[in-house]
């Protein structure tokens, strides 16, 4: 590793570590929100035509269930349907939310704070009834439609995905850092990768309701997904970070290889782009150490991967007749909890089998990496298990290295109704609801749920061993599981929310962490919701008459 690769190592540890809480003090922020400069939660693009999609609110099937299986799921042709149920189903909005005069959108991708740092994009091909020409797009939730940015040849077209089954096309996913920072501060980093992986899970999980796959194309570098999406370098305190591209394809195919030539790259140079981004705030407050973190982690070309596949059994689809799509759309974060509602045992099982890694199981077959994150849980009212803290190892290779990390005194007991195929121990026995609660910033959300988590990273062998652009990415896999969380509680009928704000030392101290080796880098609450009848709950797109709940 040249000096370059270690400098950017020691930047992106530099920043985890400056950017930590503790009882004493907290990471630096605003102190206060400046109303007047709130951000426009929406970007456009001025001047770019609008192709509007289709409004498909959700129906009975597919079943909830069998869509994490791959091959469940008969593949739909691409066409304007499908590609419109693709954005409904990830990037768009979900509903609107009104206090008193005050209104505000919500998103089927869920967002640190409501305040939406991600956006998307789309290439593709010739697709019946939207383009002609292959094109370059923004996709517009407010609108949910197409921001044309630009077109290009079928010639140009075949040399980016000739080696994609047909039916393919491109997502593009970027960040807008001020979006978080003008509330969080220092830590909006951090957030707006949480945020990124929720939306990485959305598209997965939307696509594979298609019938179809995502795949993270992880070998490209930030400069050539630049180049692919028409951002420019990011300059300034408002543009946007080009963070990841999928290739989304139908199921059953082989996975695709994808190569880019500086032939291809030169020919996108030197496209016309439509469109001037909007501006977003009038003013802005600068957060330096963003800048430096968001520079050192900046991705170069590196050999392309297959996506891991695992010793672990297939997950087998349950016969729940819950619609797949009705739980995406009525995924909420929950504000409070009743701290009375609990569950059984046997559903909190199904739904840590659900954070899990198998060789057909979305969302995380759209990763191509071995899993990173575990779950340090703070048990409180499951049925048939005490009261405590239990671990779920989710990477089984990691188990020892874990054990030898953590706590000599911990107990790690499998408890007697846990099923084999799940590495999950308790640690220690005890009322956990204070804990959790002082952990997570003093939130009593964390105590009034069923159970509270931590999401554990390998933190530093990860960066030693790929450099610091993989820093981004263990919170982009923290999202995902943060996502199955969301709607694992709302299948179960309950309410989940992340929880980003939490101590970070604290939590090592309480684990018997004392070195960089892991690090807890998101946490998690799911229980009984309590409904705030301040709020009044508005549909998503008002003039498209909703169906009857």
């Amino acid at each position: 590793m040249d000096q370059d690769s270690k400098d950017n190592i020691s930047l992106v540890i530099n920043y985890h570590q400056s950017t930590k809480h503790y009882f004493d003090r907290y990471a630096r922020s605003p102190g206060g929100l400046d109303w007047a400069n709130q951000p426009d939660p929406f970007r456009r693009y001025e001047g770019a035509e609008l192709i509007p999609l289709d409004h498909l609110p959700p129906g009975v099937k597919p079943l909830y269930e069998p869509v994490f299986v791959e091959g469940n799921i008969p593949p739909e042709p691409l066409k304007r349907k499908t590609i419109s149920q693709l954005f409904y189903d990830s990037l768009a909005l979900s509903a609107w939310k009104q206090a008193g005069g005050v209104k505000w959108a919500l998103r089927v991708n869920p967002s640190s704070g409501n305040l939406h740092p991600t956006e998307g994009y789309l290439i593709c091909g010739s697709i019946p009834e939207v383009c002609d020409q292959p094109m370059v797009c923004h996709y517009a939730p407010k609108e949910h439609a197409l921001e044309k940015r630009t077109e290009f040849s079928n010639d140009l077209w075949e040399e980016l995905s000739g080696s994609f089954p047909n039916g393919s096309v491109l997502i593009g996913l970027t960040s807008i850092f001020w979006r978080e920072a003008w509330k969080y501060g220092e830590r909006a980093f951090r957030y707006c990768q949480h945020d990124l992986g929720h939306a990485i899970a959305t598209v997965s999980l939307a696509a594979a309701g298609l019938g179809w796959k995502a795949i993270l194309l992880d070998h490209l570098s930030t400069i050539e997904l630049e180049t692919l999406l028409g951002i420019s370098a990011p300059k300034g305190t408002e543009p946007e970070h080009t963070e990841c591209l999928l290739v989304i394809y139908p199921q059953g195919k082989k996975n695709p290889t994808f190569t880019i030539s500086e032939e291809t790259l030169v020919k996108f140079k030197t496209l016309t782009w439509a469109g001037k981004p909007n501006c977003l705030s009038p003013s802005h407050v600068d957060w330096p150490i963003i800048d430096q973190t968001a520079d050192a982690s900046i991705k170069p070309q590196t050999p392309q991967v297959s996506p891991p596949i695992p010793e672990r059994k297939i997950l087998e689809a349950g016969t729940t007749p819950i619609s797949f799509r009705k739980i995406l759309h009525q995924r909420r974060s929950c504000l409070s909890l009743n701290g009375q509602t609990g569950m059984v045992d046997e559903g909190l099982y199904q739904i840590f089998r659900k954070t899990l890694v198998g060789p057909a199981q979305f969302p995380f077959n759209t990763l191509p990496w071995d899993p990173k994150i575990h779950l340090a849980i703070f048990i409180h009212r499951v049925e048939n298990l005490n009261p405590g803290l239990y671990f779920l190892v989710r990477n089984p290779s990691q188990l020892e290295e874990i054990k030898n990390a953590m706590n000599k005194e911990f107990l790690w007991e499998k408890p007697a109704s846990c099923p084999g195929d799940l590495d999950f121990f308790r640690l220690l026995v005890g009322d956990a609801k204070r804990v959790s609660e002082q952990i997570s910033c003093h939130q009593g959300i964390a105590a009034d749920g069923c159970f509270s988590l931590g999401m554990i990273a390998e933190f530093d062998v990860p960066l030693n061993t790929y450099g610091a652009w993989f820093y981004p990415r263990l919170f982009w896999e923290a999202g995902l599981v943060g996502q199955m969380l969301y709607l694992e509680a709302e299948a179960f009928c309950l309410r989940g929310t992340g929880i980003g704000c939490f101590f970070d030392d604290p939590m090592h101290e309480l684990l018997g962490l004392s070195d960089l080796k892991y690090q807890s880098i998101y946490h998690f609450t799911l229980g009984g919701n309590v409904n705030d009848p301040r709020l009044t709950t508005l549909p998503p797109y008002s003039e498209i008459k909703q169906p009857s709940p």
